[in-house]
């Protein structure tokens, strides 16, 4: 009688263990589903813009870029700044800054703009914006060649200026610096004709500012560097 017990007892007991990590594991898994779904914070990503706008006039640089804004999580994301950079130039290079949101991409005397303004991604949403940078005495006088320019952002969450995108900046597309107008980003072909005025217009932006040699040494001509596609990061 007394083995029959201690037996009844051993599979009273490992039944209720065997409950017992049944119910910590459906603990686990709610908690773990609700921080998923409802508390986690994503990441801001973006893409390679497909065109921009453009102009280089006098010591004054200005581009206007559009961008889609994507939070991969639910909790909402807090942008503060953002500023345009060029990794691969030289310092005397400086940042251009985030001046206004435009409401379009195609400059223009009737357009709305706004000047710039902390903004929210709602958790997984994107939004899509157009905006401008710009820096007076930027050193930035473009050759006709891909340049490697990296945005970056502050966000609420965190501290410091954090790499959002990096993507091609095709400058040999800009045909016309003096006017503020709108340029393919894809990596297309220009005809012969496209590219003998770019190289005319831009050379005589260089030589407006000095010997024909932009700030860092390189003139226009020499063999551009190759750089990857747009990266992302938090």
């Amino acid at each position: 009688m007394v083995p029959l017990m201690v037996a009844a007892d051993r599979i009273a007991s490992s039944s209720l263990t065997g409950a017992s990590v049944v119910s910590a594991c459906a603990l686990l898994f709610t908690v773990a589903s609700f921080w998923w779904l409802n508390a986690r914070q994503g990441r801001l990503k973006a893409w390679e813009p497909h065109a921009f706008a453009a102009i280089v006039h006098g010591s004054t640089a200005r581009l206007r870029l559009p961008l889609v804004l994507h939070n991969t999580g639910p909790k909402p994301i807090v942008v503060q700044d953002l500023i345009l950079t060029f990794p691969d130039e030289p310092a005397s290079h400086l940042p251009l800054l985030w001046v206004s949101s435009p409401s379009r991409l195609q400059p223009g005397p009737d357009e709305e703009t706004k000047l710039p303004a902390g903004f929210v991604v709602p958790g997984r949403e994107a939004q899509q914006l157009f905006l401008e940078f710009e820096a007076p005495f930027s050193g930035f006088l473009p050759e006709a060649r891909d340049y490697k320019a990296q945005i970056q952002v502050r966000v609420g969450h965190r501290k410091g200026w954090r790499p959002l995108l990096t993507f091609s900046l095709r400058a040999a597309n800009i045909i016309d610096p003096d006017r503020y107008t709108v340029y393919n980003n894809a990596p297309l072909e220009l005809t012969k004709e496209d590219q003998k005025r770019a190289d005319a217009a831009l050379l005589e932006l260089l030589e407006e500012h000095g010997d024909g040699s932009p700030p860092g040494g390189r003139r226009q001509g020499d063999p551009p560097n190759d750089e990857g596609d747009a990266d992302t990061s938090r």
